[in-house]
């Protein structure tokens, strides 16, 4: 066996006040949305119409709530259902862990839809900035994950950049740190190939593209990436050594592809230039 990395020290918590403990992985989530709420109003302001950056600004709230509603129930439904009808004001416990990135998908999806509709403009249109901005998220969040010492990935004995985990339960073995890999494909990876296409007025234009993109890369990165990552212990393998990620991402591409394909979504009326406060 190669000599593995020594897991950094570094405390989970980053700030501590009496009662108040603030966790770097609460302020991965708080610097993913004001990072991507900056980075979608840059991006908007190449294309005229709505949304306009008062909408992004009023639409944040509302994508924060998706976020943290549908990434708790989804990890409820998908990863531990028996625990949580057994516990469930365990539900409650945000500042335990347990969240999924189907279901806050799902809840920003729902989040878009509603506040598209009800303000009178395309939510393709929305959800375009939105998955532009996603990456950022997702690599600050991967990388809590890997300050937290969690979601370690698959024994790895003979690998020169393994990783020992502090968690009795990684049984203090070689592992890949796939919360790195993650954040290199569903962050940085991403992040990029939704740069230079959101730069291309062609694809802009192509209303939903860029919402399918993402979708695709997204799944594409996270089936990958599960085949260095350890399944949850409540779960396992599903059937043809398939895991629950997986199963998740598969619509995902299958919907990307789709959305790629059918695009133009929403085409937007003629509209005059946008208002700011």
């Amino acid at each position: 066996m190669l000599s593995a990395i020594a897991f950094p020290e570094i405390d989970p918590v980053a700030l501590e006040l009496g009662p108040i403990v603030i966790r770097w992985y609460a302020l991965a989530y708080i610097a993913g949305f004001v990072l991507g709420w900056r980075y979608c109003i840059a991006l908007n302001r190449r294309i005229p119409g709505r949304p306009t950056d008062d909408d992004l600004t009023d639409f944040l709230f509302w994508a924060g709530i998706g976020v943290i509603l549908g990434g708790r129930l989804g990890f409820i439904l998908f990863y531990n259902l028996d625990y949580y009808l057994a516990n469930p004001l365990d539900i409650l416990k945000l500042w335990s862990g347990g969240m999924s990135f189907h279901g806050g998908l799902a809840g920003i999806i729902v989040a878009i839809l509603w506040y598209a509709r009800s303000q009178g403009f395309s939510p393709f249109r929305l959800g375009d900035l939105v998955a532009c901005a996603g990456p950022i998220g997702l690599f600050l969040g991967r990388v809590a994950n890997f300050v937290n010492g969690e979601l370690w990935g698959r024994p790895a004995p003979d690998l020169p950049w393994a990783v020992v985990f502090p968690d009795p339960r990684a049984g203090g073995i070689p592992r890949h740190p796939s919360q790195l890999y993650e954040a290199a494909l569903e962050g940085i990876v991403l992040f990029i190939v939704l740069l230079i296409l959101a730069r291309i007025p062609a694809v802009r234009e192509r209303t939903g593209t860029l919402s399918g993109v993402f979708l695709i890369g997204y799944g594409l990165g996270r089936i990958t990436a599960e085949f260095f990552r350890e399944p949850d212990v409540q779960i396992g393998y599903l059937a043809f050594g398939v895991t629950m990620g997986q199963l998740l991402s598969i619509p995902m591409v299958l919907a990307g592809i789709a959305f790629v394909v059918m695009a133009p979504f929403g085409r937007r009326p003629a509209e005059g230039p946008k208002a700011t406060r």
